[in-house]
């Protein structure tokens, strides 16, 4: 029997000597790509990243910041910096931009060369304008399919899409479906259109798709879609991508989108209710799955060749179902253990199915607190923030309660047949399986990270946050008591009956006490 050390790597041997070309790189899913080619397949060839400048630093500056970042340690440590700034090349360019923004010797070079796309270049925002989003989603990959047509080794071009695109079909299977509308002609319109005159036709062009980001996904798979009999293409469509489970740091990520966001705004004691179906679920995947899954689905194509499976959904549903009360649960608990710095409010709210109930208690628990806060902020001589951070939330709200009160079940049986495929030592490298999920335990790792990460909160502050959050429970047990008082002396005043009531009630329990 071959030891895990004779056994051979076949996904490493897949991607040695090919040159990858990454678009969106420098967004969550894409960092989390590139560490791992770095930090698991050193032998592949080079990777080119199309960057664009942004806020007017240079696109080689920009990867100088991501290596900076905390990701990048433990390959950093392994390889040394100077390695990895061998193994990636910037290639300047702007996926929104006509002709990808590349100049002609770049583009000649990116033709020669490359052998592997992995188009992930997108906006993610549900509120983009529609005309960015177009330019930028849908064109962006018209245009990157274009130029890997003129690819002369072209091995792969993986579109990297979303589960949440084909919102009209309840069970998403593993398969092409139409796009929404012609993707050419909605191009063509945008591109002649003034801005103005193309949001005012938004609502009559999305139809009955709630954001511009799902309808251009779906767009954009439609033109992938359309290109499949000439080019090896594949189509990954991943769910809710969620901080990093395992690799190389439990919890790490860069935002604070999908469910991360929910608990660190319950966590703040900013987030008092929901509008949702509390017994429903999302669907979630970390993102170093989605990046395992990424690339042995690559493997799969190009050294397996089963070119017959052209759409892989990286979902996890079929597995872990967490409902919404779940998660609000869990990350009670997590964030009584693991408290955050500058907690406004003791966590606390619920979720309501009344639409009615919850607009009365954002009222009451989320803009009457935000402006008597913001009162008193102001007197204090500091920039009022707090109505800002709620208008984000309620513009937050408005994306959340379409998914949140939705469902949705995805087939992912492609992805069951690669983990079947795959020998004992890439069924480690490249987990793409949960069996071993502690579901608290990821939670917490990802709450902690991003007290670090992104909340910019070290671990030495848990204990001066352990102590507020202590204080602010009393201050919530307090202003209960007052509030209770407060409506019943109200009731009192308003009504002789209420008031007869309370007081038999109060003599009746003085009685049951003397007794």
């Amino acid at each position: 029997m071959a030891t895990m050390e004779e056994i051979p790597d076949r996904v490493a041997d897949t991607f040695k000597d090919q040159n990858i070309l990454i678009t969106g790189g420098t967004g969550f899913l894409g960092k989390v790509i590139i560490e791992k080619f770095l930090r698991c397949l050193p032998n592949t060839g080079q990777i080119y990243m199309l960057v664009r400048p942004k806020k007017g630093k240079d696109p080689k500056y920009r990867l100088e910041e991501i290596f900076n970042s905390p990701l990048f340690e433990k390959v950093k440590n392994q390889r040394g910096v100077e390695a990895l700034k061998k193994s990636v090349t910037i290639v300047n360019g702007d996926v929104m931009l006509p002709g990808l923004g590349i100049s002609p010797q770049d583009r000649k070079m990116l033709c020669e060369k490359v052998n592997i796309v992995y188009h992930a270049a997108a906006t993610v925002r549900f509120d983009e304008l529609l005309k960015k989003a177009v330019l930028l989603n849908t064109r962006g990959t018209k245009q990157m399919l274009e130029l890997a047509k003129e690819m002369k080794h072209l091995k792969l071009f993986a579109h990297i899409s979303t589960a949440y695109c084909h919102l009209e079909e309840k069970i998403l299977r593993e398969k092409p479906y139409p796009p929404p509308a012609d993707p050419h002609k909605i191009i063509k319109c945008v591109e002649w259109m003034d801005d103005n005159v193309v949001e005012a036709m938004t609502d009559k062009i999305l139809g009955g798709f709630p954001n511009t980001y799902a309808f251009t996904k779906a767009l954009s798979e439609g033109l992938v879609q359309e290109v499949m009999s000439e080019l090896p293409a594949i189509i990954l469509r991943p769910s809710i991508i969620i901080p990093i489970w395992k690799e190389p740091i439990p919890g790490w990520t860069d935002n604070l989108n999908g469910p991360t966001g929910l608990l660190i705004g319950a966590g703040k004691g900013v987030i008092r209710t929901m509008y949702c179906n509390e017994s429903s679920y999302a669907d979630y995947a970390p993102v170093d799955i989605v990046v395992n899954v990424i690339l042995t689905s690559s493997w799969n194509f190009i050294y397996c060749k089963d070119h017959e499976k052209r759409f892989y959904n990286v979902t996890s549903s079929s597995e872990f179902k967490v409902s919404w009360a779940e998660i609000i649960a869990r990350g009670r608990r997590i964030t009584e253990k693991v408290p955050l710095n500058g907690v406004v409010w003791y966590p606390g709210g619920s979720m309501k199915k009344s639409r009615l109930m919850h607009n009365i208690c954002v009222l009451l628990f989320h803009m009457i607190p935000a402006y008597l806060i913001d009162a008193l902020i102001f007197l204090a001589g500091y920039k009022p923030i707090m109505c800002r951070v709620q208008r984000r939330i309620l513009k937050g709200f408005e994306v959340f309660e379409y998914y949140a009160n939705n469902q949705w079940d995805f087939d992912n049986a492609n992805m069951y047949d690669i983990r079947a495929k795959l020998n004992p030592v890439e069924y480690k490298i490249y987990q793409v399986h949960g069996d071993d999920m502690d579901i608290d335990a990821y939670f917490e790792s990802c709450i902690r990270s991003a007290r670090i990460y992104v909340l910019n909160e070290p671990p030495e502050t848990l204990p001066a946050a352990r102590r507020h959050l202590r204080i602010m429970y009393w201050v919530d047990v307090i202003t209960k008591i007052l509030f209770v008082g407060l409506l019943i002396y109200i009731l009192a005043s308003w009504s002789d009956s209420f008031r007869a009531l309370l007081i038999g009630g109060w003599t009746l329990a003085a009685k049951t006490l003397a007794r």
